[in-house]
């Protein structure tokens, strides 16, 4: 047996320390992974048809490239950006205002970031010493909280329930976790269940904030894909830029995934906490990713349109779901639909979770979905299958309907 090398017992504790690489333990999107690998060499001939994915299943528009190919030819581009260019602040302040009615000094209060994620994942960074809690929504991202712990601190989780409209029940946390609470994360329109928050909702987040010192952060990635009219912001209910921030993304409402830009809003003291963490991160987002996003912030009709597409097949995949005994309605934002995962086939087979019925739905139907079992039996299935058209939709869609309806499924 070869000697293990000393590298292997210098790995961080927060990371597993010597037993770094060891653990057997597979997490359930590599299990997804490897189940539909298994499905496809099984069965060559039957597409696999991916409600999973949860990322837009199309590029970014035509305008959004043409100015990335333009400003990419510009010598003035090439350097580090740093916190960002000032542009692009001035254009996400216009866009807050214009469609969320929040106004924002740009100076002060927005901050660029390369993508969601790193945002998220920074923010315990400034405040989290070992100890300190962060209050965390589950299901859900769980960026901050790995961070959160990767700095000493401790997550509380906040379960997501279907009679509560998937918010979090802020009156249930006993009073020595709120002593010891820093942060407070919440993500609406919410990954994975698609509920939107409420201005009800936001002002009693707004008074726990305050009545407790804690920060808010109010991941808003989906915020632009919102089916109930108007779009809400955290950052438009009073007093809320007192106690938080809000992370906006252009990954999902203008088909920016893999450009990497988002930008933080709100109390600048905050920002500016921000800023200074991720100063000492990286360099910033090439500034060509940035005139292309302030294209994207001034050309809101891209969401609009992106919008529509998204409605259109989650209103089709509700009535599909549910003609084979699911209890699906649409979701107020995202693009995702979250339903109850059946507990068996009939007089065939149990499932004991929705991981059990999501790894045979890929296995036996080549339907892949995500499994979630935090809080209750659910799968989540997503509107951004790939498709061209209309035409198209309603074919994979049918098709899913004819595999789920072969299946007798019990509820």
């Amino acid at each position: 047996m070869a000697e293990e090398s000393y590298i292997q017992s210098l790995f961080a504790e927060r990371l597993g320390g010597r037993n770094f690489g060891k653990d057997t333990k597979i997490y359930k999107f590599e299990k997804i992974k490897r189940a539909k690998r298994a499905a496809k060499e099984k069965n060559p001939e039957v597409e696999l048809i991916d409600l999973g994915v949860g990322e837009p299943d199309e590029m970014a528009f035509p305008g959004v490239v043409e100015k990335m190919q333009e400003e990419c030819a510009k010598p003035e581009n090439r350097g580090y950006a740093d916190n960002g260019i000032q542009e692009f602040r001035d254009a996400a302040a216009r866009y807050m205002e214009r469609i969320y009615d929040v106004s924002l000094d740009p100076a002060k209060e927005i901050l660029h970031s390369i993508g969601s994620k790193p945002a998220l994942a920074m923010i315990p960074a400034i405040y989290i010493n070992a100890g300190d809690i962060t209050l965390m929504t589950v299901p859900g991202y769980p960026v901050i909280a790995t961070h959160t712990r990767w700095y000493g601190g401790e997550v509380y989780n906040l379960p997501l329930k279907e009679e509560n409209r998937f918010l979090p029940d802020l009156d249930s946390i006993p009073s020595d976790i709120k002593k010891r609470a820093k942060l407070l994360y919440i993500n609406y329109p919410n990954n994975p269940t698609g509920a939107v928050a409420t201005r009800e909702f936001y002002k009693k987040v707004v008074e726990f904030a305050k009545d407790n010192n804690v920060i808010v952060v109010q991941d808003a990635a989906y915020a632009g894909l919102n089916y109930n009219g108007k779009p809400l912001s955290f950052l438009s209910i009073s007093g809320a830029k007192d106690v938080g921030i809000e992370i906006h993304s252009l990954s999902k409402a203008f088909n920016m995934t893999g450009w990497r830009l988002a930008f933080v809003a709100g109390n600048p003291l905050i920002v500016s906490g921000f800023g200074f963490v991720k100063d000492n991160y990286d360099s910033g987002q090439f500034i060509a990713i940035q005139k292309s996003g302030i294209y994207a912030l001034k050309h809101t009709e891209i969401t609009d349109a992106i919008c529509e597409k998204y409605k259109r097949r989650l209103k089709m995949m509700v009535d599909i779901l549910n003609s084979v005994g699911f209890n699906a309605a649409m979701p107020g934002g995202s693009f995702y639909l979250y339903v109850r995962a059946p507990k068996g086939i009939r007089g065939r087979r149990r499932f004991e979770t929705a991981e059990d019925f999501s790894e045979y739905l890929i296995t036996e139907k080549l339907i892949s979905t995500v499994p979630w079992d935090d809080a209750g039996h659910y799968i989540r299935l997503s509107a951004t299958f790939v498709a061209k058209g209309e035409k198209e939709e309603k074919m994979v869609l049918e098709e899913v309907r004819r595999r789920l309806a072969e299946m007798k499924l019990e509820f």
